[in-house]
């Protein structure tokens, strides 16, 4: 949900216009348009916090918090997806009903025992919403739906009460605790997550306190946890949530522990957190059990955005009448590491290969300056393996124009793997203080395999098995298609160059 004290995030409030139509969710088509071709993005206006998508009627139904002005009140806006690639946008799900009593972020819950009362598999959704109009005074709502997540109805009073009546008390995450048979609720606080426990989804009770405060990585949005299985077989839980990791140099996006939930309280497995992205705009995750293998793989999707700078114009307000979109949906596996620690790692979703509608082979190139490679396209998954020695930076450039003064690099130096977005700054958007992000690699590692995603406003890097990505918001100018290989230092060797591209 939106920040409203740290940023000093002010809204401007105004009752929208909800339109319920099904459409397809529009792609890039006009000239100059900027609308990613891959990734979700909404019809029009403001999209921001995914909600955790839930499958009933045999496709998955993502939620959003939607409106029709940046950062204004708004409401769930409805999507549907069969392959988590292609998505049908559905209309309002629960709309906007006044100003100032806006439809924040929560998660929703297939009911299959009936435990509710509002019949067996209804949808059941906690959504933070502001008491009285106060927007400092959030508390836990109930809707329900019987007709597969389409249409929503209000319980009534919250279900869960502001202890203290602050205003960082939000974003409920759901979990089935099949062990016990109850259900758990974690609630981001201010350097905290609190745990409730309930038979009903009706009543809860308040359990345990789970602090984080040292480094300072803010307060706790969007909170998740679930439980599962490692590639060695053995059965974990997991806790994360959306963070401010800028505060101490860490990312703005989702940290994560591995340990037990006891029914009453979380054990983390290690004191500091590890993190699901490195980049800038990996933000408000959500993750979900993958239907056909719940226990051991999970699929994970973000808003692709940070409160450093959201709530600005961006260029797509002016070329296509939207503002954000979400990352590509990722597959999720639990892996033991050689030290004996747990850790997730992520790749695209396997329906996206499917959606290449060309594949281009490269041959290799070895370099120890700068190669263009003859081609150009604007949504695209490239793969490739870079092997140096003495090089001390290698590394690609996308969204290269033609005469090579903008582009975005990606590529390995001094220990890190960084994508620089500085080049591609436009006259009319520039990230400043954010155009570059970097994350730790082996210093003694002499080659890396990338994939990354280019759409029209974005750029995902995935690094080696996945246990590193970098997403970030480019907002490239068009006709800036080009790719380029570098190196300094020494030679880099650059081969099995794939592009598939996406339309």
């Amino acid at each position: 949900m939106p920040h409203l004290s740290r940023r000093a995030l002010l809204r401007s409030f105004g009752v929208a216009a909800v339109t319920a139509a099904a459409t397809r969710i529009p792609v890039a088509s006009a000239a100059g348009s900027l609308r990613a071709v891959y990734h979700l993005t909404p019809p029009s206006g403001w999209l921001s916090d995914p909600q955790r998508p839930v499958l009933a009627g045999g496709e998955y139904h993502l939620y959003y918090l939607h409106s029709d002005r940046n950062n204004a009140p708004g409401w769930w806006q409805h999507a549907t997806t069969a392959d988590s690639v292609s998505f049908t946008d559905r209309g309002a799900a629960i709309p906007l009903v006044r100003a100032d009593f806006p439809v924040w972020t929560g998660s929703g819950v297939v009911d299959r025992h009936d435990t509710a009362g509002f019949g067996e598999n209804a949808l059941v959704v906690l959504a933070t919403q502001p008491t009285g109009g106060d927007r400092y005074e959030q508390e836990q709502y109930l809707y329900h739906s019987t007709d597969n997540g389409y249409t929503f109805t209000a319980y009534g009073p919250p279900v869960i009460d502001n202890p203290d009546h602050s205003d960082w008390f939000r974003d409920p995450k759901i979990h089935w605790d099949a062990a016990r048979g109850e259900w758990v609720a974690v609630i981001g606080r201010q350097q905290a997550m609190w745990f409730y426990t309930s038979p009903d989804l009706i009543h809860w009770t308040h359990t345990s306190v789970f602090t984080y405060a040292t480094p300072n990585i803010g307060g706790f949005e969007c909170p998740d946890l679930f439980e599962m299985t490692a590639d060695d077989g053995t059965a974990h839980w997991v806790l994360g949530a959306g963070t401010q990791g800028d505060y101490s140099g860490l990312p703005d996006t989702y940290a994560y522990w591995t340990g037990r939930w006891d029914g009453t309280s979380w054990t983390s497995d290690q004191p500091d957190p590890q993190w699901l992205d490195w980049g800038w705009d990996w933000y408000a995750a959500v993750t979900w059990p993958d239907a056909d293998a719940p226990d051991t793989s999970r699929y994970a999707l973000a808003w692709m955005n940070n409160w450093q700078y959201a709530a600005r114009t961006v260029p797509t307000d002016v070329s296509d009448g939207y503002n954000g979109q979400m990352s590509v949906v990722r597959e999720l596996r639990l892996a033991r590491q050689p030290e004996g620690w747990y850790t997730l790692l992520s790749q695209p979703v396997a329906a996206l290969r499917d959606r290449a509608t060309r594949t281009v082979t490269l041959d290799d190139v070895t370099t120890g300056g700068s190669v263009v490679l003859p081609y150009a396209g604007a949504s695209y998954d490239l793969e490739l393996d870079i092997a140096w020695d003495t090089a001390t930076n290698v590394g690609l450039s996308v969204g290269r124009s033609a005469d090579g003064t903008r582009h975005t690099n990606i590529g390995v130096y001094a220990g890190s793997v960084y994508v620089d977005r500085r080049p591609s700054d436009r006259a009319d958007y520039s990230f400043g203080g954010h155009g570059q992000s970097n994350a730790p690699i082996d210093p003694a590692a002499r080659s890396v395999h990338l994939r990354v995603l280019v759409d029209r406003q974005s750029v995902e890097v995935f690094v080696n098995a996945g246990h590193t990505v970098l997403s970030h918001q480019v907002y490239f100018q068009p006709g800036d298609t080009g790719i380029s290989l570098y190196a300094d230092g020494g030679d880099g060797t650059f081969s099995g160059i794939t592009v598939r591209e996406i339309g």
